[in-house]
């Protein structure tokens, strides 16, 4: 396999074989892009009535990503999956991404290909067209950013900043079974490329891990009902994620640990791992699933919505004005305060 410094290429050459040719000029037009990747910026129409929306989310190699726990095009998906999140999170709809890719000399060209055709995948998935970015040498391990841009309709952004008193609290999808997969891929210490067939009870995990599901649908659903008060994205946890709300909305959340969803698959590698499933939940991140407050009373409705949508949603908890921090009522009835705590890059190990 050859490294990228062996190949006869210059920056342009690596954008051009990278990117050429994956997004046909018909769906280019057809999504408002007037000038894409070759020249210095990108132009584009844009939605009159519609505000834009913007956000942007780095993976760096041995810090969110290694060789043993995700294949390169499953990176290069959930790099993208990552950024388009943040918008699903505000209720918008991505439109247009930007890729930045920093590596080291000697990066073998077949992972940045096999990197390139994931971001695209899910692109494509979400109606996201690339186009332009940058590329970098950098001093050690593969970096990807990307940034998406989307809209939403004017004035209706969901924020994190809006819980209410007598708000209840919601959850979509089952939270926790990406963390759970990454801790059996770091225990099982394998080269992606030399992985063997995966147990069936784990594939889900694998899965949530290493393909996670941007709630667009779910978040899009959401803002069209004019239900949610606050919302967000978790990917460092539902801990941590609640406590943004905390901290934006300056009131309290109390969860209700039965009411957590816990997935089958959870559940059963908890057990084998003598683990706590609920800690995977609060503490784990990367599932990408949403996390938000409503109304009680139109909580049912939501949930009816939801399941008519082919989607899920669960009330686990509610907003207390009485205090300014995360609580969980445990099955044996206790209060107990919730750490403020899930993945932090610049906190103590």
């Amino acid at each position: 396999m050859k490294a990228v410094d062996e190949m006869p290429h210059g920056e342009f050459d690596y954008i051009r074989a990278w990117t050429s040719g994956r997004q046909s000029p018909s769906f280019l037009r057809a999504s408002g892009v007037i000038q894409g990747i070759g020249d210095d910026a990108a132009v584009t129409d844009w939605t009159p009535g519609m505000q834009m929306v913007i956000s942007c989310d780095t993976m760096v190699e041995e810090i969110h990503f290694k060789t043993v726990t995700i294949k390169d095009r499953d990176c290069g998906y959930k790099a993208m999956a990552a950024a388009i999140s943040d918008l699903a999170a505000m209720g918008a709809n991505p439109k247009f991404a930007l890729v930045s890719v920093s590596m080291p000399k000697g990066s073998e060209e077949r992972r940045l290909q096999d990197m390139y055709s994931g971001l695209y995948e899910c692109a494509d998935r979400w109606g996201v067209a690339i186009v332009g970015g940058d590329t970098t040498a950098s001093v050690s391990g593969i970096s990807l950013t990307v940034t998406v841009i989307g809209e939403v309709e004017a004035g209706k952004a969901l924020l994190r900043s809006s819980a209410k008193v007598g708000d209840v609290v919601f959850v979509t999808g089952f939270p926790g079974r990406s963390a759970a997969g990454l801790d059996f891929l770091l225990g099982q210490n394998k080269d992606s490329r030399q992985w063997e067939a995966i147990p069936p009870g784990l594939t889900r995990l694998i899965e949530a891990h290493c393909r996670p599901v941007p709630q667009v649908k779910a978040g899009r659903l959401l803002q069209e009902l004019g239900v949610c008060h606050a919302l967000n994205d978790i990917s460092d946890g539902l801990a941590s994620e609640a406590w943004e709300i905390v901290e934006a909305s300056g009131l309290g959340i109390d969860l209700i640990e039965d009411r957590i969803p816990l997935a089958e698959e959870l559940l059963a590698y908890a057990r084998q791992k003598g683990k706590d499933p609920i800690d995977f939940v609060l503490y784990g991140g990367e599932d990408y699933e949403l996390i938000g407050t409503m109304p009680a009373g139109r909580a049912l409705e939501t949930q009816i919505a939801f399941k008519d949508a082919g989607l899920t949603m669960h009330i686990i908890g509610y907003v207390n004005g009485d205090h300014r921090s995360v609580m969980l009522a445990q099955s044996n009835g206790a209060l107990v305060p919730v750490p403020k705590h899930g993945y932090n890059h610049f906190g103590k190990e």
